[in-house]
């Protein structure tokens, strides 16, 4: 087997398709969000402001964050030295996962090292807890989602998205005693749109369901205290598991599941992706505590997150491109070809220093590839101004159509 031509062959189709990714070196620059450094290839450096973080709100950056980190840095060091099992339990987790489960209105929160393998370890863990769970998954969830159904081993049916009839139908179909479990999204990243949380609710009272939000691309940004779009609904308590995530609106890293007691202790128990992880290092479940109990009393900075995307929505449509609307903070802008959004991409940055990376396939459908803008608080008039007139001309110049997408 000569496994090196196996691998050319693998990368360069990836290259023929126009879907190879490239990542940017860049570096942030503390007090200055968006705003950072590229280094090019070449060694060079450009003054860079970034379209396409997830730091919604600027909270890695933000003081009250920074302060918290550096004092518990200065009183435990740096890692946290183990598992949660074996001495990898500190106050700064157990202050944090207290937060959180406040955040949501719930008994518990269990953290994990990230809200991809929050989702992993817990749904693979699930059958293991219910046997013969069956879990019903909407079309459009994230990998992370995904991967844990898979592989869990169980049953699972597939709804399309949002689609509440069709997944009434699979309810209805299967045995009446079978434990069930319902996993959807609450924001949906690459769309914006939002899933049908109190029809979704519905159906789990009806049909004696467990129900499994996941709110990675809400927390923080929506809701009275910051607790997702469930919270904003006042659906938070129909909700039986809400995962998370500490590294976009909170601006640190991490994920967590916030649920009752029971079930975090169940998970805690018997989820490899918990049992068998190092935990966050302290000063890091520092920051992000202070992030989450700073958020829930900012619901200026909410507003004006919101406001900038609309701002941004407004203009593009104005300007006749074809972004995709359903009301969220995420402006997708449709290209619809790999190469053609490549470029784009490229001449942004290089040219006019905006940075913003191309989604492709996989990540969304084939003819789909698109550009994903992400407005935040710390996004000023004259930024908007300059990405506003860069698409502008680039739509002109590559010659790409205009018509606007329904949402």
């Amino acid at each position: 087997m000569d496994y090196e031509a196996k691998l050319d062959s693998a990368l360069q189709r990836l290259h023929d398709e126009g879907r190879y990714r490239t990542f940017i070196d860049i570096e942030r620059r503390r007090g200055h969000y968006p705003h950072a450094t590229w280094t090019r290839p070449d060694g060079t450096e450009r003054p860079i402001t970034v379209w396409c973080g997830n730091d919604y709100l600027g909270m890695g950056q933000h003081p009250v964050v920074l302060e918290a980190m550096h004092e518990a840095i200065d009183r435990t060091g740096a890692g946290s030295g183990g598992t949660r099992n074996i001495s990898g339990t500190t106050i700064y987790h157990k202050r944090l996962e207290a937060e959180l489960a406040d955040l949501h209105g719930k008994e518990a929160a269990l953290l994990f090292t990230s809200a991809y393998i929050a989702n992993d370890a817990t749904l693979s863990t699930l059958p293991k807890l219910f046997p013969g769970l069956i879990i019903y998954s909407d079309e459009l969830n994230h990998a992370s989602m995904i991967e844990g159904i898979r592989r869990n081993g169980g049953a699972k049916r597939i709804f399309r998205h949002n689609d509440v009839a069709h997944l009434r139908e699979l309810l209805a179909a299967d045995d009446p005693e079978a434990p069930k479990l319902i996993a959807f999204e609450s924001v949906y990243s690459m769309d914006g749109d939002f899933g049908p949380i109190e029809q979704i609710c519905d159906l789990a009272d009806e049909f004696g369901a467990l129900t499994y939000l996941d709110e990675v691309h809400a927390v923080g940004m929506y809701g009275p205290r910051g607790g997702g779009v469930s919270e904003r609904d006042g659906l938070a308590h129909r909700i039986d598991i809400i995962n998370g995530t500490l590294g976009k609106a909170f601006g640190v890293h991490g994920g967590y599941i916030a649920a009752s007691f029971k079930m975090c202790d169940a998970i805690r128990s018997y989820a490899p992706g918990f049992i068998f992880t190092t935990s966050l290092p302290p000063a890091v479940a520092a920051g992000a505590a202070a992030s989450v109990r700073y958020l829930k009393t900012a619901q200026e900075l909410r507003d004006r997150h919101q406001a900038q995307a609309r701002i941004l929505k407004a203009r593009l449509k104005g300007l006749g491109l074809p972004i995709i609307d359903h009301g969220s903070h995420i402006v997708p802008v449709i290209v619809g070809d790999p190469v053609h959004t490549k470029k784009i991409s490229d001449m942004l940055v290089e040219d006019y220093g905006i940075y913003v990376q191309p989604i492709n396939f996989p990540t969304v459908p084939r003819g789909t590839e698109r550009l994903r803008f992400t407005p935040s608080p710390v996004h000023g008039p004259e930024e908007m101004d300059k990405l506003v007139r860069a698409l502008d001309a680039l739509w002109s110049h590559c010659a790409l159509n205009r018509k606007q997408l329904s949402a």
